[in-house]
């Protein structure tokens, strides 16, 4: 009796050993599944920045307009512009030619702010592409960067644009550069607006032709030779002219002489 007692003590006790961990396990809550994070956005490329000073260096023959808009720092207000990718720049750039035909006192009258605004009056503050000239000429005339009333005119003559302020008219010669949010643009003349200059600046004297080979303002030795000979027959003509008439009024005296001896 005491053995089968013993027997069933045992048995509840393993069974309550066996199943402690099953219940363990009921009654704790299920592990949290793993979260996965969204994979972070790659970041935006820098933008592209056209340093204007070096394009303008090695683009052309550019050299007197950028230094004048370094000793002025209207390359840096051109450049802060040109960062501004929503509307950006146009600038028309005239050729060192442009400049050279112009007499170097031409600027040399203009007070610093003068220049600075000759200089902005050569830009848009707005990219413009060739194909939208067209379109802007019908807008004439067109502020500039130096603001109101430094304006000019477009025009669009059978696909060449015209760019004309006050005192020239030139042509774009070429485009250097035409990548928004930068245009730039080559002209053969400088645009001089009528609110800086009164009257049209003087021209450089025109270099003097040079002279053609063989070509001599002096007479030649055959011209002076010819000329030796036409005087001489001219005053031997003379001569004999002179000594026919005397000879003549040397026949009419003697005449004369034989006419009073006969009569006395």
């Amino acid at each position: 009796m005491m053995g089968s007692k013993a027997a069933i003590f045992a048995t509840a006790v393993l069974a309550v050993l066996f199943s402690a961990p099953a219940l363990a396990q009921k009654s704790s809550p299920p592990a949290p599944a793993p979260v996965s994070l969204p994979p972070s956005p790659a970041p935006a490329p820098a933008p592209h920045y056209v340093d204007l000073a070096e394009l303008l260096s090695v683009a052309g023959p550019f050299h007197t307009f950028l230094n004048y808009l370094e000793k002025t720092n209207v390359i840096e207000t051109f450049q802060g512009q040109a960062n501004n990718t929503k509307v950006g720049i146009t600038i028309f750039v005239p050729k060192d030619s442009a400049f050279a035909a112009l007499k170097k006192s031409t600027f040399s009258n203009l007070t610093s702010d003068q220049l600075k605004t000759l200089l902005l009056y050569h830009a848009f503050p707005n990219f413009y592409s060739l194909a939208e000239f067209r379109n802007l000429s019908s807008l004439n005339p067109v502020n500039t960067f130096a603001g109101s009333p430094y304006t000019l005119n477009l025009t669009d003559d059978m696909g060449s644009i015209y760019v004309q302020s006050m005192w020239s008219r030139p042509k774009i010669a070429s485009s250097v550069y035409a990548t928004k949010p930068v245009a730039i643009y080559a002209l053969n003349k400088v645009l001089l607006p009528m609110q800086l200059f009164s009257k049209d600046p003087p021209l450089a004297p025109a270099p003097a032709p040079a002279p053609e080979s063989g070509a001599s303002d002096a007479p030649s030795p055959a011209a002076g030779k010819a000329g030796g000979l036409n005087g001489g027959k001219d005053d031997s003509t003379s001569t004999a002219y002179k000594a026919g008439a005397v000879s003549v009024a040397t026949s009419l005296l003697l005449a004369a002489a034989g006419c009073l001896m006969l009569l006395w």
